[in-house]
């Protein structure tokens, strides 16, 4: 059965994003050779989107997929962008559904639509809040980028309900990225 991951980079210090919405301190991260104690582990995102059947969005991730990239990179996977504006659709993204709706109005069409691989949480502490708030959030994984931004978006816009998460895996990856993997737990 499908699960719903939120899957993001973050800062050292839990932004995703900075205050002005730019990644350049993401995309462009150089890589750091880890200390001769740390074995790392390859694998991170292409591994992860293998996995992954369908995708969820809100609409200022949406618009920064727009202007950054030439191409859609999500192509032959079910995407819905959750927007109350009219927004403009890829060209070339036959699959976008763009909709204002609660995020338990289409959990079941979105899970569906997944198959059997996972529905990714694609950015947007504002939207994992949703799912969080709902107790449609399977996990958590969070790749740490050694930087520390000081101010911007933090990973989620606000303390989730329930327990705390269980921690499931921690790899550290040769870039110098650590990736932290968590389970919700429901209360």
């Amino acid at each position: 059965m499908s699960r719903v991951v939120y899957y993001a980079a973050m800062s050292l210090d839990g932004y995703i994003a900075e205050s002005d919405d730019t990644l350049e301190w993401l995309m462009g991260f150089p890589g750091v050779e880890p200390g001769d104690a740390v074995q790392t582990v390859e694998g991170g995102y292409d591994e992860f989107y293998e996995g992954v059947g369908a995708l969820v969005m809100g609409s200022v991730t949406y618009e920064f997929v727009l202007e950054h990239a030439t191409s859609w990179h999500y192509a032959g996977k079910p995407t819905w962008v959750l927007s109350s504006r009219d927004l403009p659709v890829f060209e070339g993204a036959d699959d976008v559904t763009i909709i204002s709706a609660a995020i338990t109005d289409l959990y079941d069409e979105m899970v569906a639509a997944a198959g059997d691989r996972d529905l990714w949480v694609v950015g947007g502490g504002n939207v994992a809040s949703q799912f969080a708030d709902a107790g449609l959030l399977d996990d958590v994984w969070v790749t740490v980028v050694p930087v520390v931004l000081g101010t911007g978006k933090p990973l989620f816009d606000r303390r989730l309900p329930g327990p705390p998460m269980r921690p499931t895996e921690v790899l550290p990856r040769p870039s110098g990225m650590i990736e932290l993997r968590y389970e919700l737990r429901k209360p």
